[in-house]
């Protein structure tokens, strides 16, 4: 117990860390078996969600109880080999994320406009 009080002590952690990490790269067939026993080595997990779309095959979701776990699972896990694939660990920025899905919705309403009024990208050059 006295060491986890150290731990949270005076500790200050950057702006960016938070209990939610965003992981890339997993291998397509991995398991959430498989994932807790990676991710459970650095703490107590709420929360794992592995993607299953086109979109999102090979990534995940994994959200921490204590915001010190995930710090300490970005620090070791960044990099990690696994089925011959190197994690990419981060820590999930909202922001970020939906301006990539905001963009994305542009483009598709862009695309059905261009298709609606039968506009192709000649015609706009």
């Amino acid at each position: 117990m006295a060491a986890i009080s150290l731990r949270k002590g005076n500790t200050r952690l950057p702006p960016e860390v938070n209990r939610v990490l965003y992981v890339r790269n997993l291998p397509f067939n991995i398991t959430s078996e498989e994932m807790y026993d990676i991710f459970g080595k650095y703490g107590a997990i709420r929360q794992i969600r592995i993607g299953t779309n086109k979109d999102t095959r090979g990534t995940a979701f994994v959200v921490y109880e204590d915001i010190y776990d995930a710090k300490t699972a970005v620090d070791h896990l960044s990099g990690f080999n696994v089925a011959n694939r190197y994690l990419i660990v981060l820590y999930y920025q909202h922001a970020k994320m939906s301006k990539k899905f905001d963009q994305k919705k542009k483009e598709e309403e862009l695309t059905k406009l261009q298709e609606k009024y039968g506009v192709t990208a000649k015609d706009l050059k």
